[in-house]
């Protein structure tokens, strides 16, 4: 090599420079892509991205031929400085090439590859998986060879290097990621992805309307207050009872016997006859589930019970589905009629009111841990019957007890949250 002039291998330097370069920008490419973007080009028929999820399918192979590749052509890179400083300085000349390699291989061989190809990792991975696919058919039988040694090793420390497929996300993951979509959905698609997603932690208990607040037929009444119950119904199906909603008979659809109805030919006989059977679910059934039990049932509503048997609310498919859409209203007095806006920018709310609804409704943030209705809340954080006209701070949020009945708080007026205020203040007024 003493006759090849110094241009020419100071140009071999800068390819093996370049190749260097390839190896390290292309490697960090190709693991920093995003694997869902990269199968949805590849299913769309994006050659580039094809290649790409087939050789991170192997990922022990493609970092094989790549530090395979690498350390190939760093150590000539070495090997060449070395000799082109000795031919310039002699022995100093070796220490000078030795230093400066390692700083040109860390600033453009190394680092600057690195974060370009991070940062710009389609542009970078897709068409080098072009030149990888071929160079890994060429040194496939080294490159078997270099991973059955190193996966030997890992399964001495217990790993095991089996193909890896596309790991499937968690739940909280997948949130993370519709969470991160903002600007390329639309806020209310955004959401709804959010609410099916929160539908496997939620339980009908969370969305039931309460036992005390069911509207159903009793036919012990008299007969002309249950057809007039069922003329001014705002309701589609209702249940029906004997004594109390315990004795629930089944449904009645009023679509069903509105013929009878305005012909003056409903009977208490041809009442019973119409109704669907009852349909009971546990109180803890997770959203989720429920939906897919009411498509496979072809029903609309069901009664929810407890461990005992005892029935504790209703639940029907608008409500379930109201969790996914959110409400058809924005206005917060129509979302829900127990909640009525003030002058002042306070609300009236009656207390059975839920505390879904109103953390949806107002953007509070009441716990939803304990207490499901606005009643319990005051009443489990004043541990007694508050007195009308009293006041509590709860979350931040004064409440003003307007009217009590029936050993409950029937109407409370909330206000504005006060700003740096602790929870748990609580005072008359």
């Amino acid at each position: 090599m003493a006759d090849v002039p110094l241009s020419i291998l100071f140009l071999a330097l800068l390819l093996l420079l370049l190749c260097s370069a390839f190896f390290s920008g292309t490697e960090t490419a190709l693991m920093a892509l995003n694997r869902y973007r990269m199968q949805h080009m590849a299913d769309a028929g994006h050659r580039g991205a094809t290649l790409a999820r087939r050789l991170l399918a192997k990922p022990d192979r493609l970092i094989g031929v790549i530090l395979l590749g690498n350390n190939l052509v760093n150590i000539l890179a070495t090997q060449l400085a070395t000799y082109i400083g000795y031919r310039i300085h002699g022995d100093v000349g070796i220490a000078i090439a030795t230093g400066t390699l390692t700083l040109v291989l860390l600033i453009f061989a190394e680092v600057a590859p690195k974060t370009f190809g991070a940062l710009h990792s389609e542009r970078i991975a897709y068409p080098a998986s072009y030149v990888y696919v071929p160079l890994l058919f060429v040194a496939y039988p080294l490159v078997w060879l270099i991973n059955l040694f190193a996966n030997s090793v890992l399964r001495l420390l217990g790993m095991q290097a089996e193909d890896i497929s596309r790991q499937p996300l968690s739940t909280e993951e997948l949130r993370t990621v519709v969470s991160e979509t903002s600007g390329l959905l639309p806020n209310k698609h955004q959401r709804m992805l959010l609410n099916i997603l929160d539908l496997e932690r939620e339980t009908v208990e969370d969305i039931m309307v309460p036992r005390g607040d069911i509207v159903g037929i009793d036919l012990e009444e008299d007969w002309d207050e249950i057809l007039r119950q069922l003329v001014n119904s705002a309701y589609t199906r209702m249940p029906v009872y004997t004594g109390s909603i315990d004795h629930a008979l089944g449904f009645v659809h009023l679509r069903k016997i509105m013929p009878l109805l305005y012909n003056d030919e409903l009977t208490p006989e041809n009442l019973r006859e119409s109704l669907l059977d009852p349909y009971f679910i546990p109180e803890g059934t997770p959203l989720m589930r429920q939906l897919v039990n009411f498509q496979r049932e072809r029903r609309r509503i069901s009664l929810v019970v407890d461990e005992y048997g005892d029935i504790q609310g209703l639940v029907t498919l608008e409500d379930l589905l109201e969790e996914i859409v959110g409400e058809f209203t924005t206005d917060p007095s129509e979302i829900a009629p127990e909640l009525t806006p003030q002058e002042d920018g306070s609300y009236l709310v009656d207390g059975g009111m839920h505390l879904r609804d109103l953390n949806r409704a107002l953007g509070c943030n009441f716990g939803l841990d304990g207490p499901r209705t606005l009643n319990g809340l005051i009443l489990e954080h004043l541990e007694t019957m508050p007195e009308p006209n009293s006041s509590v701070l709860i979350a931040g949020y004064p409440i003003d007890i307007v009217q009590v009945k029936n050993n409950m708080v029937k109407t409370a007026r909330i206000g504005a949250p006060l700003p740096n205020r602790d929870d748990g203040n609580e005072g008359s007024s």
